[in-house]
C-alpha cells in the first residue's frame, strides 16, 4: 500500500518556496522574519488555529496511510503521538484522514521526531507530501559523491585473483547480476566493499551499499547523513517487499552498482530485481549470500577461505618467511598479533605456531582476527590446543558481542551447516569422516550413489564453502577436504543430539 502511495506523490504538484526552503511564519513576528530548526515551537494553545490555516479538503498522496502507519508501527494512539509532539489531536487526525495536500514541514518534523523515524521514513514523508521531493532529496544530489561504498577500515589482505576476476566482471556490459557466495566470515562483504570501492574511485560510478542483515536495524538510530538515507530507502523497499519503480526513475540511465550485502534470496524480490536492471540498463547489481542461488541470466561466484599451509609444509622445520610467502591467512593473523600483542616478535617459532592456528581454523578471516583477541589471555600454543580441539570457542572473539548485531559468527556457522537438507547433510558427515585428500570418486563409492549424483552434491558442498579443494598439480586428481571448523560443529552437533539419534547421525 505504501509503495502505490508513494508512486503517487510523483503526480503531485510542487510545494511552495516557502515549504522548500523550511521556514514558517512566527505569529508575532516583524516583517522579513521567519521560524527556524532548532526555536521554541508554537504554543499548544496556537496550534489549531495555526494548524487549522494549512488544512485543505484535497487529500494528500499517500500521507494519510504513511503516517497512520508510521505510528502504529511506533506503538502510539493518536492522544499520545499529540502529547510527544505538541502537535494537536485533530491536526493527526485530519492528516491521517487524507484532509491535508500542503502540511507544514515543521509539522512533520515534529512528529518524526516523536515517533523517532529514520532518515528513510522521514524521507518517504515528504515524497508523499511534495512531487519534487524524490528530485530535490534525492535525484539531483545522486550521483558519484552521494552514492559511496562504506570506507575501508582496514586494508584487504590477499584476495588478489578474486578481486580481479570480480572488478572484471563488473567492469564488462555482458555481466550484469553476480552473486558472492560463501561461509560466514570468509570475506565476501570485505571483497564486495574492495570492487566496489575500485570501480567507484576508477570510474565515477555510483554505489549503492545496501546491507541486509540484522546489524542494519541499529545503525539506522545512528546519525545519518545523505549517502545512509539514500541507501536505507533502498533497503526499505528490498526488505519490504515493495516495488523499485521509484528506484529506477532514480537510476534512470545513469550506470549505477548497487551491493545487496547480506542478501537473503527470495522468490518476491528476484522478479524485481529482474525487471529492474532490464528498465535500468546501465545497472549491475552484485549480492552476498550464504546460500547459492542461481538466479537467472546471474552468476555465482564462490568465495573460499584464505590460502593456509599444507600439512606437508609444517610437517618440516621451514623458516617463518617461507610460511608468510602467499599465505595470506598466515599474514593476516600475523597483523592481528602485532596488535593486539606487539611485544612477540615474528620469530620462526611464532610464525610457525601462527601457522598451525590458521589451518586449524581454515583460513577464516573473521575466526583468525576473533581467535588473535584471546591472545590477551593465552600464548600462542596454547590458542593452537585450543584451535585444535574446541575451534567453535574461539570463533565470538573473547569481548562479547554487541546483542543487537545479530547472530555471532559461530551461531551463523552453525546454522549453515545444520541447516542443510537431509541428503547434503547426510553426505557431508559421511565425508568428515574421510581420509584426506578424497576425491569424488571416493565421495561415490563410500555413499554407494552414482558418479554424477554425487559430483553434483559435492559441487553444491563446495559452493556453499563447507568443503575446499586442495592444492593439486598438473595431471593430478583433484582432492577435496571439510574445513575443521564444519568437522567441529558436526561433532557439537552428535553430542548435543538425543541418544537414539546418535547412531543416525554416524551412519
Amino acid at each position: 500500500m505504501e509503495a502505490v502511495h508513494r508512486r503517487q506523490a510523483f503526480a503531485a504538484t510542487e510545494s511552495t518556496e516557502r515549504e522548500r526552503a523550511g521556514k514558517i511564519p512566527v505569529p508575532g513576528a516583524r516583517s522579513g522574519q521567519s521560524w527556524e530548526a532548532g526555536q521554541p515551537a508554537i504554543a499548544f494553545s496556537e496550534q489549531v488555529e495555526t494548524e487549522e490555516t494549512m488544512m485543505n479538503s484535497q487529500p494528500a498522496p499517500g500521507l494519510d496511510a504513511l503516517l497512520q502507519n508510521a505510528r502504529r508501527r511506533a506503538g502510539l494512539t493518536q492522544e499520545q503521538l499529540a502529547g510527544l509532539s505538541t502537535v494537536s489531536v485533530r491536526a493527526i487526525r485530519d492528516l491521517e484522514l487524507g484532509r491535508v495536500q500542503h502540511p507544514r514541514r515543521e509539522t512533520l518534523k515534529l512528529l518524526a521526531n516523536a515517533m523517532r523515524l529514520s532518515d528513510a521514513r522521514r524521507v518517504e514523508l515528504e515524497l508523499a507530501v511534495d512531487a519534487k521531493a524524490v528530485g530535490r532529496v534525492f535525484q539531483d544530489i545522486y550521483g558519484a559523491d552521494i552514492a559511496t561504498p562504506p570506507p575501508a577500515l582496514r586494508p584487504l589482505v590477499g584476495r588478489r585473483p578474486e578481486l580481479e576476476a570480480l572488478t572484471a566482471r563488473l567492469s564488462t556490459d555482458h555481466e550484469r547480476l553476480l552473486t558472492l557466495v560463501g561461509l560466514p566470515g570468509v570475506g565476501k562483504s570485505r571483497l564486495a566493499q574492495e570492487a566496489a570501492s575500485l570501480i567507484h574511485a576508477r570510474d565515477r560510478v555510483p554505489v549503492l551499499w545496501v546491507c541486509l542483515d540484522d546489524s542494519a536495524e541499529t545503525a539506522e538510530a545512528a546519525p545519518r547523513g545523505p549517502q545512509s538515507t539514500v541507501a536505507g530507502w533502498v533497503r526499505a523497499l528490498v526488505r519490504d517487499g515493495e516495488e523499485f519503480e521509484e528506484l529506477a526513475t532514480l537510476i534512470g540511465s545513469k550506470a549505477t552498482l548497487i551491493v545487496l550485502d547480506g542478501h537473503d534470496v527470495s522468490p518476491d524480490v528476484t522478479p524485481r530485481l529482474l525487471s529492474l536492471l532490464r528498465v535500468c540498463e546501465r545497472l549491475k547489481i552484485l549480492t552476498t549470500t550464504d546460500r547459492p542461488v542461481q538466479l537467472p541470466g546471474g552468476r555465482l561466484l564462490p568465495l573460499a577461505p584464505l590460502a593456509v599451509p599444507s600439512a606437508a609444509d609444517l610437517a618440516v622445520e621451514t623458516a617463518g618467511d617461507t610460511l608468510v610467502a602467499d599465505r595470506h591467512a598466515v599474514e593476516l593473523t600475523l597483523s592481528h598479533v602485532s596488535y593486539m600483542r606487539p611485544d612477540f616478535l615474528p620469530t620462526d617459532a611464532v610464525v610457525t605456531t601462527v601457522a598451525h592456528i590458521c589451518r586449524a581454523l581454515d583460513g577464516m578471516p573473521q575466526a583468525l582476527e576473533a581467535a588473535a583477541s584471546w591472545l590477551l589471555l593465552y600464548s600462542p600454543q596454547q590458542l593452537l590446543d585450543i584451535a585444535r580441539t574446541t575451534p567453535l570457542v574461539l570463533l565470538d572473539g573473547v569481548t562479547p558481542a554487541d546483542p543487537a548485531a545479530g547472530p555471532t559468527l559461530s551461531e551463523r556457522l552453525t546454522a549453515a551447516v545444520t541447516g542443510l537438507a537431509p541428503q547434503a547433510a547426510a553426505l557431508l558427515r559421511t565425508l568428515a569422516i574421510l581420509e584426506d585428500p578424497w576425491s569424488v570418486d571416493d565421495a561415490a563409492r563410500v555413499c554407494g550413489t552414482s558418479l554424477a549424483g554425487t559430483a553434483r552434491d559435492v559441487h553444491a558442498l563446495l559452493v556453499r564453502g563447507l568443503i575446499r579443494r586442495l592444492p593439486a598439480t598438473a595431471g593430478d586428481s583433484v582432492g577435496f577436504t571439510v574445513l575443521n571448523l564444519v568437522r567441529a560443529v558436526l561433532a557439537a552437533e552428535r553430542e548435543t543430539a538425543p541418544a537414539a539419534l546418535v547412531p543416525v547421525l554416524v551412519d
